[in-house]
């Protein structure tokens, strides 16, 4: 077995537990983002539960159950795969702060992994109190997945989709090394993409076939849409497999890119901020 490396672990250790207190230094930011999701829940539930009013309705393959669950499910799997930390990175590359990481022993993309960690424990929490509640207040039909395969599977597909969120975030970020005025605009550009093709306002599968194999061929699916779909037993295995395998494809050559770019960048870097 690998030796584990515990003065390193310890660093990440101290990482970990700094980012999730400083969580709460920045309450206006995090009860923010907490509304927006209930809100964006409200939104997205009675748009469904008022189109499948019409009791033992059947739309796009979905009853009433799964929609509903669908809806729920996105409250959990939003703060574990969306809520981050990283989106600071831009703004930090922007102000020229990126040197003082870069001038300590720490890796800065496990730096921010970690950061990331921290802001998803504390986000998940959050989530499971707001989703109880709301099932309390609103009752809905709900869809249990009883099949121990398909569980493994979603779970599969939720770690490998907070790698991707992470390596899209940060690779959103690098061009602040070549714009550094426009550090927003491209995590901006992220979250619109996001919204639009990672199923986190409808299923994908009720978009004409041809714009749902043009989607899948992006990674933003594989965020929120099909770790949904897996829990609520919409695919088979087979078709399972092969999004498993096309997300895994993703974070390699988002490794890859990522790494490419980051040189790039530091080449370019001349820490203006400072």
């Amino acid at each position: 077995m690998p030796k584990v490396d515990r003065k390193a672990l310890k660093k990440y250790i101290s990482v970990f537990t700094i980012s999730f207190q400083q969580e709460f230094a920045y309450r206006v930011n995090f009860i923010m983002w907490r509304v927006r999701n209930v809100m964006q829940f409200f939104l997205i539930f009675f748009l469904w539960d008022t189109i499948f009013a019409t009791p033992g309705v059947n739309v796009f393959g979905y009853t009433k159950a799964k929609i509903l669950t669908y809806v729920f499910s996105l409250i959990l799997i939003r703060s574990l795969v969306l809520s981050t930390r990283s989106v600071d990175i831009a703004p930090e590359i922007a102000r020229g702060d990126v040197s003082n990481l870069l001038l300590k022993p720490i890796n800065y993309f496990k730096y921010w992994l970690t950061r990331d960690i921290a802001s998803k424990v504390l986000n998940l929490s959050f989530a499971i109190f707001e989703a109880g509640i709301l099932f309390i207040l609103l009752k809905p039909p709900f869809y249990f997945q009883g099949n121990i395969l398909y569980i493994l599977f979603f779970i599969v597909s939720i770690t490998a989709a907070i790698i991707l969120y992470f390596l899209l975030v940060l690779l959103f970020s690098m061009p602040t090394f070549w714009f550094p005025q426009q550090s927003w605009g491209f995590m901006f550009l992220l979250l619109v993409f996001v919204d639009i093709l990672a199923g986190g306002v409808f299923p994908l599968d009720i978009l004409p076939v041809g714009i749902q194999k043009i989607a899948l061929l992006t990674p933003f699916p594989y965020l929120l849409f099909i770790p949904t779909e897996i829990y609520l037993g919409q695919l088979n295995y087979s078709s399972i497999l092969g999004f498993l395998a096309v997300s895994m494809i993703w974070i390699f050559v988002l490794v890859y890119i990522n790494q490419k770019v980051w040189n790039s960048g530091l080449r370019a870097y001349r820490a203006e901020g400072r």
